[in-house]
């Protein structure tokens, strides 16, 4: 499995795309922006990517989900808890101070706990974890979680936005991440990486 980090966005979130060596399948882990050098890693690797999977719809991960769904002919996915925030993107970046003109995030398939998406040689299985959002998700492929703004490295997503509970993210974490394995690699959506185990023990809000 071929994994890439990308930095991209007005507040440097992390877009991950993920590639099966054998299969060419691919995956873009949110869409922050219309991203040049993932284009050209995808012709690179010579992938078909298949899904733009959302995490959740804070407007810092989604911003190039139109021209990258239309660049690479891939279906996006978000959870039904979190499409008022791409249907009112434009009112939620100007609270931001951001006024430029853009264009509603278009989705095709809503995604649930549990739901599992063919990829390569494998499964895609998203994790409904909700508090930084109503509708956040992560998505585990094989010893690889996508956290999102769930769970960051000794940190966690802040809970003071529209749709944030605190007591919803910890029990999020505490009751559903932290029954994964300890040795499963955490990919947040902004910072360094971790484990599951690291969390466990040096998260200061645990």
């Amino acid at each position: 499995m071929i994994l890439k980090q990308y930095i991209a966005g007005p507040i440097e979130a992390n877009n991950y795309l993920l590639v099966d060596e054998e299969t060419k399948d691919g995956v873009l882990i949110d869409c922050s922006e219309m991203k040049q050098e993932i284009l050209d890693d995808v012709k690179t690797l010579g992938a078909n990517v298949k899904y733009i999977l959302l995490t959740h719809g804070h407007f810092d991960h989604v911003l190039g989900v139109n021209e990258m769904k239309k660049a690479l002919g891939a279906k996006v996915y978000i959870n039904k808890g979190d499409v008022f925030m791409l249907d009112n993107i434009k009112q939620i970046m100007a609270m931001f101070g951001m006024t430029q003109d853009v264009e509603v995030p278009e989705y095709d398939e809503l995604i649930e706990d549990g739901q599992e998406l063919p990829f390569g040689n494998t499964k895609i299985k998203t994790i409904y974890t909700p508090g930084h959002s109503e509708g956040g998700v992560c998505y585990l492929i094989d010893d690889k979680l996508f956290s999102g703004d769930t769970l960051f490295r000794e940190s966690v997503g802040r809970t003071d936005l529209y749709g944030g509970n605190f007591k919803t993210l910890l029990n999020s974490i505490k009751g559903t991440l932290f029954n994964l394995d300890d040795d499963i690699k955490v990919y947040p959506g902004h910072g360094p990486s971790s484990t599951i185990g690291h969390e466990k023990n040096y998260n200061q809000f645990m």
